[in-house]
């Protein structure tokens, strides 16, 4: 019987296959108690089976193929550090030792306690690196059960033949569909060199690794679809439908001719937008429009590049900060990581934003976070970064040092006060002037604010009077306007990047922009959002940044698109009550 199962839609496509099951391994841990004389010998268990994953990760690490997306060794690294931490091999000798719980169940609680911690976290990438946690137990738990890793081909064994197979001529080859409870990026590695055409994770949110992968790569996937490993049976047929974010169970054939119809058609538009890649954006009317990427680590730059990006509009440098136990990257270590996103692209302009932490979001095991209130209205971002200006300047200084080698601009994200303001920039200046006490080589850089909460939108003109240049962070920016936690599933639905209270700030920063001549670019979902494309050129943008996935196909609308028809509709969609329905005309 045909049914869907819906979650979210991570990674653009359609693949149509076989089923390949993954069970959780947590699912049969062992919970009993022990003798105090069996204490030293469980923790040695707990202890060889991290051992063990530790050695399994980083033989992965070595035996990394050249074209592996960057985001696999990054996770891998924060899958190490994990593996070493304090709270987790603390925490689970003190239940063994205190509690004489066994191997497996002080594992398993540990867990727990931390998951709960960062449960709390009011930053939705952070929130989703509980997963992270979750894959690294589940790795011990499964040598210590003696069972391998879960992502290998099955063999192949005879099967009975279906309508399915005769419509898509089911030879050896079959085209297979991975189904997991989630997948670690260990797993992602195996899984990019194995036959699996696409992925459906039962957990996971568009910020979660597996999506960063899945983007990375251009694999078709929907993540966050609730009991889809319970529901699908191994072997079953399965539609991925990528775009919409739905997974089609045994098919009918009708609906199989479809997607297969679709699948085809899906191909023949890449192959159309990649013909693209070398075209410059340029409306009908003229207008040359700048299309930047957006990359979380150095090594994202190659594919921006790849992708047709004309700089890069949003480098998210706390990523370099995650995941770290001990000591924070030094000057050293982010300068040679800023160098390597100037080098991968290749002279042209790369926008480094300044750390974005804090509070809900703790660089290490010591901070503490059930002192924090409402953590997104606490001590983060450029608030964070104040708060502690040895660490600033230091961040300062490598981006300094760094724009002796190209073109760098530096970003500072939700700045809401004019004293905010005059405190970044003489730290800023502080930054130089250390560089000049030392004697350090640094470059010409052009400052520039993230307008992520409505005080800054409102209060553009003096922004523009400190800075030469603005980004909107859109997500932030909704998220404070309509005073929505967009990661509550309760309030989720009124997130809403047309409501008319957005449009408006959005709307004032980019005309305000324009009449003072510096550059506003808007760098959240939205400028990767086929469908805000139209609207955004009316309203008067010329600077967009997004994955380096979506370049082509706003592209492709740019290319369509005529202002002066566009400016007008864009004025009544901003005038109108209901913009969702006249933006959908």
């Amino acid at each position: 019987m045909t049914f869907a199962v819906h979650g979210l839609a991570v990674a653009r496509g359609i693949a149509i296959g076989r089923a390949v099951l993954v069970a959780s391994s947590r699912v049969d841990v062992a919970h009993y108690f022990i003798q105090p004389e069996q204490v030293p010998a469980e923790i040695e268990r707990v202890r060889q089976g991290r051992n063990a994953v530790v050695e399994e990760l980083q033989r992965l690490q070595t035996d990394m193929p050249a074209d592996a997306p960057h985001e696999l060794t990054a996770l891998l690294d924060v899958h190490l550090m994990l593996l070493q931490d304090e709270a987790l091999t603390g925490g689970v000798k003190h239940w063994i030792t205190e509690r004489l719980y066994n191997a497996e169940w002080a594992l398993t609680t540990q867990f727990e306690v931390i998951a709960r911690q960062f449960d709390e976290m009011e930053d939705e990438y952070l929130r989703e690196r509980k997963a992270d946690l979750e894959q690294v137990v589940e790795r011990i738990l499964r040598y210590m059960k003696g069972v391998a890793s879960p992502v290998a081909p099955p063999t192949s064994s005879p099967r009975r033949k279906t309508q399915q197979d005769l419509l898509l001529d089911d030879t050896v080859d079959v085209p297979l569909v991975l189904v997991a409870h989630d997948l670690s990026p260990a797993d992602m590695l195996q899984f990019k060199e194995s036959v699996f055409a696409g992925f459906v994770t039962d957990v996971g949110g568009k910020t979660s690794h597996t999506a960063i992968v899945a983007r990375s790569m251009d694999i078709p996937a929907v993540v966050g679809a609730r009991a889809a490993s319970q529901l699908v049976r191994q072997d079953d047929w399965v539609i991925i439908d990528g775009d919409a974010g739905v997974i089609i169970v045994d098919p009918s054939p009708i609906i199989l001719a479809e997607y297969g119809f679709r699948q085809r058609q899906t191909e023949l538009e890449r192959e159309r937008l990649s013909r693209l890649r070398h075209t410059p954006a340029v409306t009908i009317d003229g207008h040359r429009i700048e299309l930047l990427a957006n990359i979380e680590q150095p090594g994202d730059a190659v594919g921006a590049v790849r992708a047709g990006a004309v700089g890069v509009g949003l480098f998210r440098s706390e990523f370099l900060f995650m995941g770290r136990t001990g000591n924070l990257p030094g000057e050293d270590e982010q300068y040679r990581a800023y160098r390597e996103a100037l080098d991968g692209m290749q002279g042209l302009p790369v926008t480094i934003r300044t750390i974005d932490v804090g509070a809900d979001k703790p660089l290490d095991s010591k901070a503490h976070k059930d002192t924090h209130l409402n953590p997104a209205l606490g001590l983060r971002a450029i608030r964070w970064s104040l708060a502690d200006p040895a660490m600033f300047r230091t961040q300062l200084r490598a981006v300094l040092r760094a724009a002796a080698h190209g073109k760098v601009n530096l970003l500072f994200p939700m700045l809401a006060h004019t004293n905010e303001i005059h405190q970044t920039l003489a730290q800023v200046d502080l930054a130089r002037a250390e560089l000049d006490a030392r004697g350090e080589p640094y470059g010409p850089i052009q400052l520039g604010a993230m307008i992520e909460v409505p005080a800054a939108a409102l209060m553009v003109r003096t922004f523009l009077r400190y800075f030469d240049f603005l980004s909107i962070g859109t997500n932030d920016l909704i998220q404070y306007t309509l005073a929505i936690d967009r990661a509550d599933e309760a309030v989720a639905h009124l997130y809403d990047p047309v409501h008319p209270a957005v449009l408006r700030l959005v709307a004032d920063v980019i005309a305000e922009g324009e009449r003072q001549g510096k550059s506003v670019c808007v760098c959240g979902e939205t400028a990767g959002d086929v469908t805000m494309t139209r609207l955004l050129l009316g309203l008067g943008l010329r600077s967009f940044s997004m994955h380096p996935a979506q370049i082509l196909a706003v592209k492709q609308e740019i290319l369509r698109a005529d202002t002066r028809k566009l400016v007008p509709w864009a004025q009544q969609v901003l005038d109108g009550e209901e913009p969702a329905a006249l933006l959908a005309s």
